[in-house]
């Protein structure tokens, strides 16, 4: 398919028609020592074997769909745009600038224009979302009922102090 014809794509489930294909993804059946092979079977018999991270989409899109989920393929290019970036980290371009700005995604300069790999996106991408969750985790408190609410709510607060110092000193 050309690339001039690759767009963007949203799919909806129709139903129970994927179980038989997700059954199948999940058995996994393979050779003993033998990494796990598929393949894409034509009406004919002809067949071609799927690459590893293609198998990987299906088996989400399947999974996805198999549960009421809707599934959206984009087609990314390699580098992106800032504002393509910014967009997969659901942040605004200027956000994006100061990252970059800062070192923390690198970039090269084409022309006056910043570009940046995927690869890199994606890995802030998961970065943040790891401080995220230790963030969470340091402001999660077991709950007791014997325990005095308002010393919970001043553990809560310094807590959340803690983290938006941490934050401040990251933007100087």
């Amino acid at each position: 398919m050309p690339a001039s014809e690759l767009q963007q794509q949203t799919y909806l489930p129709d139903g129970d028609s994927l179980d038989e294909l997700i059954r199948f993804v999940e058995s996994g059946g393979r050779l003993a020592g033998q990494p796990p092979r598929y393949f894409l079977v034509e009406e004919g018999g002809e067949r071609v074997e799927l690459p590893a991270e293609l198998y990987r989409v299906v088996r989400q899109t399947a999974e996805a769909l198999s549960r009421g989920l809707a599934v959206t393929v984009a087609p990314l290019a390699m580098t992106l745009t800032t504002q393509q970036a910014a967009d997969v980290l659901g942040i605004s371009r200027p956000t994006l600038i100061r990252i970059v700005e800062k070192g923390e995604l690198p970039f090269e300069r084409v022309g006056t224009h910043r570009k940046v790999m995927l690869r890199d996106v994606l890995r802030l991408r998961e970065s943040r979302r790891e401080e995220q969750y230790r963030a969470l985790e340091e402001t999660a408190l077991p709950l007791d009922d014997e325990e005095d609410v308002a010393a919970m709510l001043e553990v809560t607060r310094t807590a959340r102090r803690r983290i938006a110092e941490t934050r401040q000193a990251r933007r100087v």
